[in-house]
């Protein structure tokens, strides 16, 4: 592994103590590595559990703007959580034998490196696939080529993704394509008040595929955590974007018959932050960020808890997920849920 010492980075510095700690257990490769000036910052992924390409696979993400350190911070809560307990919990032995873990929790290192949203190029990776929003987006908001000096850059047209995006896509395709099932978790914050679970899609109002499985997860959490306050609903309820990578990696891996592919997004509503200490406004990592050390903790405290109930979930995934005769019934309920519409 590249030597992050001088990087700069402390979450670099912890991700390197975590692999460390984690030894023989974990498996680590540097899918590209951010060149910025004489910086280059490598972008790691992390694997550990059952290889076997029939079991199903979670992800964790983290990153992708470099001002939302919280939503590395909450990936590596979760990686660290798994590393600690592995020398006693044999539980945890036995269910990672039925599943694959994949972390990617620093997508953007030199955005983080440079305390900006977009990477060191100005693009806005979150708005940077090949994919057009087929309905009205937010003026700037919704992706822009206009210049990367505004916020919300996309690229210039028909050039190809940046290379972190274009790693993500690699690494997804390698760990997803061909498994039964998928879920994967991307961390991020900035959002309104709330805490939110956002999925596709982003640039269609349409529903996806995969909603009668989509209502299935949330039922059960709903179940098992009745008392959560997380928003679960599709991300075109609050707006719609240009180039969402998760829609365009939605559409490639779901396409294959028999295969489920569920990408999730948490969206950390950090203006409840900013509400109990008006001065992180001050800020550029205030608004995204809790700077108080003790909502930190209970950030992290809350979010892992979620992120472990997604491995649960992948594990037994055949006890919950609705059948080919109950799918009409889950869509017909997400619609009237999410939709406020009977199937047409």
């Amino acid at each position: 592994m590249r030597d992050v010492a001088d990087s700069g980075l402390n979450e670099l510095l912890e991700l390197e103590a975590i692999i460390r700690q984690g030894g023989n257990h974990l498996q680590t490769y540097e899918a590209c590595a951010v060149c910025l000036g004489k910086q280059e910052f490598p972008v790691q992924v992390i694997t550990l559990g059952n290889p076997d390409p029939t079991l199903p696979v979670v992800g964790f993400f983290g990153g992708f703007h470099g001002l939302e350190r919280i939503g590395t911070a909450v990936v590596l809560a979760y990686l660290n959580n798994l590393v600690r307990r592995l020398p006693w919990d044999s539980g945890l032995h036995r269910q990672l034998e039925s599943v694959r873990l994949v972390f990617m929790p620093i997508i953007n290192p030199g955005g983080m490196w440079r305390g900006t949203r977009a990477n060191p190029n100005g693009v806005d990776l979150m708005r940077n696939a090949p994919l057009e929003a087929e309905e009205r987006v937010p003026f700037l908001f919704g992706g822009q080529r206009i210049s990367s000096r505004l916020p919300w850059y996309r690229g210039p047209a028909n050039a190809p993704m940046e290379q972190e995006n274009q790693a993500v896509c690699t690494v997804v395709h390698q760990e997803f394509s061909g498994r039964p099932f998928g879920l994967a978790i991307d961390c991020h914050s900035g959002f309104g008040i709330n805490d939110r679970i956002w999925f596709p899609y982003a640039h269609t109002t349409t529903p996806i595929a995969h909603l009668p499985e989509m209502h299935a997860l949330k039922e059960i959490y709903d179940q098992t955590h009745p008392n959560h306050r997380y928003v679960f609903e599709p991300q075109s309820r609050q707006y719609l974007a240009h180039g969402d990578l998760w829609d365009y990696l939605y559409q490639r891996l779901s396409s294959a018959p028999g295969r489920v592919f569920l990408p999730l997004t948490l969206e950390m509503g950090s203006w409840l932050w900013v509400k109990k200490n008006p001065r992180q406004l001050f800020s550029r990592h205030g608004i995204f960020n809790p700077l108080i050390d003790h909502r930190q903790q209970r950030v992290l405290r809350r979010h892992v808890s979620w992120l472990d109930f997604l491995v649960r979930a992948a594990c037994s995934y055949q006890h919950w997920l609705p059948g080919d005769d109950q799918r009409a019934l889950y869509r017909e309920h997400a619609l009237q849920h999410w939709y406020r519409k009977a199937i047409p």
